[in-house]
């Protein structure tokens, strides 16, 4: 052979042993990643290879004997495959349980073949299928839990397979199929329902199948027993451990009440238009009439001219908020007071007054207390039902008339009412404000009345008890503790009637005072945003304190005066300092100090806030004794200045700075809990922590 010839069988070899090389670490990177191993074992049993790959994760077995490391024995295992491939020369897939490694599931193909000598040896691949038994273990409990979250939902439930069979269905669905739940297992619906209906069922689940997404419908449907049904029904995918459908599942609710009551209520909307339209086209013809007869007396020009004043007087809307006005409820109340009677709904009058409005108009001018009526008309116009009438009784007084609900459905009703305008903002770009409501409620027949003009009236009362009970709340007559307040005294003795004159005249003089003074205080809103916004949440928080503290009445009163107060003075601060962003200086700071001597001289001439003087000039003390503007210590600050304090700090710890940004609620309170026993006083901040906890 020439040395050329030898050296081409030379390359040719290495480029194969280079190519083997190759592909035997693919295979190997497959093995690995697949959990799939590759064994050699002789006719005698013993192990001659094992890949690498494999060994490092179960295990290096080469030169043992197969049962060895298998299954722990001294002898071939019964239904060997290894000696079975050696006898059939055929492949033989089994499953072994490989105790010794972790009691771990492998799948065995065992595959015989001749080695170069002519010997019988046999290849084992191995696939550990552990995690495989594992997942189908867990979809057989899952479909267990299933069937047992069937069985307990009250309305009509069922799971369905791709192909509409039924997997399993609950006892409601039983009743209305009128088949027994083990009987209706792999029926599908053209077995049970009437083809139509069948057909709709079935486009359905199509549809949820298709899109992977849930779908709901309302739908009319016919029992077994022949009863008919409104049900709203949801169809909803279920998705096996890959992500693909395996079925769908469904639940029908009965609302054939509720359609019910919408189609009552959509006969009483339509009964309520014809009623306007009614007495819209009496007024018309009075009017009509009149203006006849007028201009046969009296020329044609000057009745034109009473026309059109009358016009305007016997208008039905209100021509600002674009309600009905006082005009059309005296014509309305009667006639919804005698329907109510005659067809036993109940009717409800809501009245609603806004609180301390006169300090908007005072401070911003009345074409923005125009436009802030305006928007509140636009929220109750949202707010109320289609069928229940909208009326402005007065400047900022309304009225809500609503027919077929009763006193708890009208105050749960008047409250969000109350929630929603609490949380809202009113005005323009320039100036916004928040709105305070006083509402009471008056239901027939809870309330014991003979006309619809004695609910209007009743209401009207309750608004007096909101008012001086502070504002801001929904009343009704279960609220007032002396009902016979609410009854007009036919007979009463001089000097009582001039008492209690004298008493609702202190009291309105002192709400118009009080009104006067928050108005000012508002203007402080215009120079510190921040100030305004947090006015009212440090309210709540020395309310709650207060009231955690079983204080009287007076008492709170008096708290919560001096907290919505307690910032008045800096109204004479520079608006420098309020905005500056960086340190104050020794001399601004000494600036800033001044604010609650401010304050209190402001309200000083005002005797009945006398009271709150205390808690408005101390609430900076602390309780360590170095707080201003005297030092006072521990118990010499007065409790109120106390309690306003501790919501003061924790309400500006949460909110942004013109210096820093808010702190998160949390860490504001571990600040006022390091802060316990050196600025506040130890028993107030417990009070708070539990106040904030009963809250959350």
């Amino acid at each position: 052979m020439s040395n050329s010839h030898h050296e081409k069988r030379i390359s040719l070899y290495k480029k194969a042993a280079r190519q083997a090389k190759i592909l035997r670490k693919q295979i190997e990177f497959i093995i690995g990643v697949t959990k799939t191993g590759l064994d050699i074992i002789d006719s005698e049993f013993n192990i001659r290879y094992i890949d690498p790959e494999w060994a490092k994760i179960y295990g290096d077995f080469r030169h043992k004997k197969c049962f060895e490391y298998f299954m722990d024995r001294t002898d071939v295992c019964p239904g060997c495959g290894v000696k079975q491939a050696l006898e059939t020369k055929n492949i033989v897939i089994t499953q072994e349980k490989l105790e010794k490694e972790g009691n771990r599931d492998i799948q065995v193909t065992t595959i015989p073949f001749q080695g170069e000598n002519g010997e019988w040896l046999v290849a084992e691949i191995n696939v550990d299928i552990t995690q495989r038994k594992q997942i189908e273990e867990a979809l057989r409990k899952s479909e267990a839990q299933q069937k047992a979250i069937l069985n307990n939902v009250p309305d009509m439930a069922w799971l369905k397979d791709t192909e509409g069979r039924y997997i399993a269905a609950n006892e409601p669905f039983s009743i209305a199929s009128a088949f027994d739940s083990k009987a209706i297992i792999g029926k599908t619906d053209y077995d049970i329902w009437p083809k139509e209906l069948a057909d709709k069922f079935r486009a359905d689940d199509n549809k949820v199948i298709a899109s992977g997404r849930r779908l709901s419908v309302e739908e009319q449907f016919v029992d077994k027993q022949g009863n008919a049904h409104w049900l709203e029904t949801i169809k909803t995918p279920i998705f096996n451990g890959n992500g693909k459908i395996i079925g769908t599942t469904g639940i029908a609710h009965d609302i054939t009440e509720r359609k019910k009551q919408e189609e009552q209520l959509f006969i009483y909307r339509t009964h309520l238009e014809t009623l306007v339209r009614e007495r819209t086209s009496n007024l018309e013809k009075e009017i009509n009439e009149r203006k006849i007869a007028e201009q046969e007396k009296e020329g044609l020009n000057k009745e034109l001219m009473k026309n059109n004043i009358r016009l305007k007087q016997l208008s039905l809307r209100d021509s600002h908020t674009g309600l009905y006005n006082h005009r059309f409820l005296a014509d309305v109340i009667e006639a919804e007071f005698q329907r109510a009677k005659r067809y036993a709904y109940p009717l409800s009058v809501i009245m609603l007054d806004l609180d301390y409005f006169k300090s908007i108009n005072d401070v911003y001018g009345h074409q923005f207390g125009d436009l802030v009526l305006k928007q509140f008309s636009d929220h109750l116009k949202k707010a109320v039902r289609n069928y229940d009438i909208v009326i402005r009784y007065g400047g900022e007084e309304f009225l809500i008339i609503s027919p077929v609900i009763d006193r708890q459905s009208s105050i749960s009703f008047a409250q969000r009412i109350l929630d929603n305008i609490n949380l809202s903002d009113f005005g323009n770009n320039k100036h916004t404000v928040k709105l305070k409501l006083s509402i009471s409620v008056a239901t027939f027949p809870e309330d014991a009345v003979n006309k619809g003009i004695d609910l209007v009236e009743l209401a009207d009362k309750l608004i007096n008890s909101v008012k001086e009970s502070g504002g801001n709340k929904v009343y009704s007559s279960l609220d007032v503790k002396d009902q016979k307040q609410l009854v007009p005294v036919e007979e009463v003795t001089d000097v009582a009637y001039l008492k209690e004159k004298v008493n609702k005249l202190t009291k309105r003089a002192n709400q118009s005072l009080i009104e006067a003074i928050f108005a000012f205080a508002k203007t402080i809103e215009v120079k510190d945003h921040y100030t305004g916004e947090h006015v009212e949440r440090t309210v709540g928080y020395a309310v709650d304190i207060a009231r955690a503290l079983n204080l009287s009445d007076n008492e709170i009163e008096h708290i919560r005066q001096a907290s919505m107060l307690h910032d008045l003075g800096k109204i004479g601060i520079s608006e420098k300092i309020l905005y500056k962003k960086s340190k104050l200086t020794t001399k601004e700071f000494s600036e800033i100090r001044r604010h609650p001597q401010i304050g209190v001289d402001i309200i000083r001439p005002i005797h009945f806030l006398h009271p709150v003087i205390p808690f408005i000039l101390y609430h900076h003390e602390r309780w360590d004794g170095k707080g201003y503007p005297y030092g006072l210590k521990e118990e010499a600050i007065p409790l109120g200045a106390r309690i306003v304090s501790v919501a003061d700090v924790y309400q500006a710890l949460i909110s942004d700075r013109p210096y820093r940004k808010a702190y998160t609620k949390k860490k504001a309170l571990e600040i006022i809990k390091e802060e316990s026993g050196v600025l506040f006083d130890p028993a107030i901040v417990n009070i708070f922590f539990e106040v904030l906890h009963k809250e959350n």
